[in-house]
């Protein structure tokens, strides 16, 4: 009798939680959409919605759209930014100018309108983008206008129902710990929205002049007077790369690339792919047929906030006749091409990107460091000349955007197809030379998408309480739990397994911070001696990769 009476105590606290929750939410539809699950005493569904509030960290906060406190909304936008705001102030930037920008998903409008409102409410100054621009436009703007704090409104390569929050600070960098936590403590203490001034105007509402001065530093990436000559195919993925890419290809004197016409224009339901993610199998089908027709050198995509940059190359084995070249590939041949241009600096990667930059640098003479997951430790590295990571991220102007930047890496990428082009060679004969200096970088990568966190959790519990002891057939000499740190990195939720051998053989196994993912990493280095040596050690390498993979699902447990 108590165990039921307790049920029934449980769920009226859950629904006077829901339709407390529901009396201030200041957006009609996911104020509809909630009554209609308490109408209908869905507490299944409500439990789930109202289990939390979605956490804000280091990615900032990213989730699926709807109503309630686990779900990305107006209210719980609000929240965090008010929680920004008073986090900016007690740092002593009470006045200052915070630049908000956003993508074309669902709802990405309204979340910046919100935002600005919050930040005037709060006694700071706020800036808007005119119209959904791509995220390194935003992080640029930051340092261009002097402002102490960006935001972003974008989910990246998501899907289409999910929606996320980006915030950067001062420097133009995203946040990293303890800003986070400092900031996520004054969001939890936000209590009423009643509370939150938030004015119906009062912001900035710029025009396109950060977009021209941004598009007038892209011409910095690339040398005065080099080859403009590669033909590009391009989709922004049903993102909103479209024009600002076509302005810096025009501003540069590339031909101008040509246009994935179903992907071109932005559009919040993605139709053509199941995840807007140039990496996900079948997103590149269309740039492929649209390359057949017109054989273009190169293809180039970027994901749907446009910072990111992935590239395929001409491929008669492939049934397609093209390759998408791994974030790795693109990220060795970036390094190169800056080595040839004479760039000086410190090149750095995340722990989680190819071994293969770090013997491009100590060639080159140049600096090379490691850091931990994301482009908010990368662009903190001093020094910072090239950054890059695996996901198709690349920054190659830290001095103009300290973020990966997807349209300045396709400049780049175009100037160095260019050159190749004029000499008679192509990208893929680059990476031949890279692997025939440096050895054979083979990378791969065993990605888990769940519909339940838990499953990540006991993979992750299952690989810490009884770590492989062999990985196809090579001995693990070396088990880190990065969770404890090293002598060069602070703790992080990963795994990190060295195999004996000469292949020099590493996994990476992590949990994704932006999706219900896990990702292991995986590389084997190939000796090469010479062209005749390479598709003998590609084959290697990737039988050496799937084997890995078999076996640490097996430990894992996925």
């Amino acid at each position: 009798m108590q165990e039921a009476q307790d049920v029934q105590d449980a769920q009226n606290d859950l629904i006077a939680r829901a339709q407390a929750w529901l009396a201030e939410d200041p957006d009609p539809e996911t104020a509809a959409e909630l009554a209609a699950l308490i109408d209908a005493g869905d507490t299944a569904e409500l439990a789930d919605r109202f289990s939390g509030m979605l956490q804000f960290g280091t990615a900032g906060l990213r989730g699926e759209l709807g109503a309630g406190p686990m779900r990305m909304n107006r209210n719980v936008v609000i929240r965090a930014a008010a929680g920004l705001a008073a986090y900016l102030k007690d740092q002593g930037h009470a006045g200052g100018l915070v630049v908000v920008g956003y993508d074309a998903r669902y709802k990405s409008a309204d979340f910046a309108r919100d935002t600005a409102a919050v930040m005037t409410g709060a006694g700071l100054r706020a800036a808007v983008l005119p119209r959904p621009l791509p995220t390194p436009v935003l992080a640029f703007a930051i340092r261009h206008l002097g402002a102490v704090a960006g935001v972003e409104v974008t989910a990246s390569h998501n899907p289409p129902r999910d929606n996320g929050y980006k915030v950067y600070l001062g420097d133009g960098s995203q946040i990293v710990s303890p800003a986070d936590t400092e900031i996520a403590a004054r969001i939890d203490a936000i209590d009423a929205l009643a509370g939150v001034p938030r004015p119906d105007g009062g912001w900035q509402d710029l025009g396109d002049e950060v977009l021209e001065a941004y598009l007038a530093r892209t011409d910095a990436v690339l040398t005065p007077g080099s080859p403009r000559g590669a033909r590009t195919v391009y989709t922004a993925m049903h993102g909103v790369g479209k024009d600002v890419v076509l302005a810096a290809f025009a501003r540069a004197g590339f031909p101008a690339p040509v246009l994935v016409a179903e992907q071109a224009e932005p559009d919040p339901a993605f139709p053509t792919v199941a995840f807007p993610n140039p990496e996900e199998p079948g997103a590149m089908d269309l740039s492929f047929a649209k390359a057949a027709e017109v054989r273009p050198d190169i293809v180039i995509a970027n994901d749907p906030d446009a910072d990111r940059c992935a590239v395929a190359v001409p491929d008669d084995a492939s049934a397609s006749g093209w390759r998408m070249l791994r974030g790795d590939e693109v990220g060795a041949l970036l390094a190169a091409h800056l080595v040839h241009k004479g760039a000086t600096g410190v090149f750095a990667e995340s722990i989680v990107s190819s071994s293969l930059l770090g013997r491009i640098a100590e060639a080159a003479g140049v600096g090379y460091e490691e850091t931990l997951t994301g482009f908010k430790w990368i662009a903190r590295v001093e020094g910072l000349r090239y950054g890059y990571e695996e996901a198709l991220g690349y920054c190659v102007d830290p001095e103009g955007v300290r973020d990966k930047d997807g349209v300045t890496a396709a400049l780049l990428v175009a100037e160095l197809a260019s050159e190749l082009k004029e000499q008679g060679r192509t990208l893929s004969d680059l990476l031949d030379d890279l692997a025939m200096e440096h050895g054979l970088h083979a990378t791969d990568q065993l990605s888990v998408r769940v519909e339940d966190l838990s499953v990540i959790a006991s993979a992750m519990a299952a690989l810490r309480a009884q770590p492989p002891l062999a990985l196809a057939g090579l001995r693990v000499t070396s088990a880190e739990d990065l969770n404890r740190g090293t002598a060069t990195l602070p703790p992080t939720d990963g795994l990190r397994y060295y195999l004996e051998g000469e292949y020099k053989a590493r996994v990476i196994v992590r949990p994704s911070g932006t999706e219900p993912k896990l990702k292991c990493y995986l590389e084997v280095v190939v000796p090469v001696a010479d062209a005749a040596d390479l598709a003998p050690a590609r084959t290697r390498g990737q039988e050496v990769l799937d084997a890995i993979k078999k076996d640490l699902a097996a430990a894992a447990g996925i």
